[in-house]
């Protein structure tokens, strides 16, 4: 309720609403959901994870971004995950620029979650975004050698690397949305929309300087 209205309020229209069939105005994925999910009346508990991807229209254009959020006292894996998650979108973000192929995100991300002993969930991906929700390109978050193109001043799309605790593996739930792991271990995500510009990349959803601090950034091994 808080997401549709405060999206409202500002002019805007909560971009999933209804795309596809889907029942809400944003995303909520508590610990072993990996993307999709559907929000309920479910209570967060301290030690919790969840991840909250939010998506609006605002004059034509769609923006989206999702963060993970540490509930209460979480423990220092759950904390190295959503942090390492973090970092593999943000160096991500680093390598873009006019001329680097977009399979290079995918190897950037791979790499990283790799040395810290995590899996990428390879059936999430990013995506062109602009007057259209979801456009070309797919952005793969993993090592591939898929020719996706190369990245060109004036492109939009999504980095929004999904990174789970145990298994890369994922089921899909009776709804038809929800993704979670298939052993049951946690998984986190953040996202940002990029722009490439004429020589790197402009991150047009960052966070706003009175944002929350991300204390899991304080606790780096």
């Amino acid at each position: 309720a808080v997401v549709h209205d405060e999206t409202l309020k500002r002019g805007a229209y909560p971009s999933p609403l209804n795309y596809g069939g889907f029942p809400k105005a944003c995303c909520t994925s508590i610990n072993e959901i990996i993307g999709h999910g559907i929000p309920d009346s479910t209570v967060l508990s301290s030690g919790d994870i969840v991840n909250v991807d939010v998506t609006v229209c605002y004059n034509g254009f769609h923006g989206d971004c999702s963060e993970t959020f540490l509930v209460g006292e979480v423990d220092a894996e759950a904390s190295r995950l959503v942090r390492v998650t973090y970092e593999c979108l943000h160096l991500a973000i680093a390598i873009c620029k006019p001329g680097i192929p977009y399979a290079g995100i995918g190897k950037t991300i791979q790499g990283h979650a790799d040395m810290n002993d995590f899996a990428v969930f390879k059936d999430g991906v990013g995506h062109g975004i602009g007057q259209a929700f979801h456009t070309t390109p797919d952005v793969l978050h993993f090592a591939n050698n898929v020719n996706n193109g190369i990245m060109r001043e004036g492109h939009v799309f999504t980095i929004e690397p999904m990174i789970n605790e145990g298994s890369a593996r994922g089921v899909i739930w009776p709804d038809g949305w929800t993704a979670a792991t298939k052993d049951g271990k946690r998984s986190a995500q953040f996202e940002h929309t990029v722009l490439i510009t004429e020589e790197g990349a402009e991150v047009l959803t960052g966070r706003l300087p009175e944002s929350n601090p991300l204390t899991f950034l304080e606790e780096r091994d």
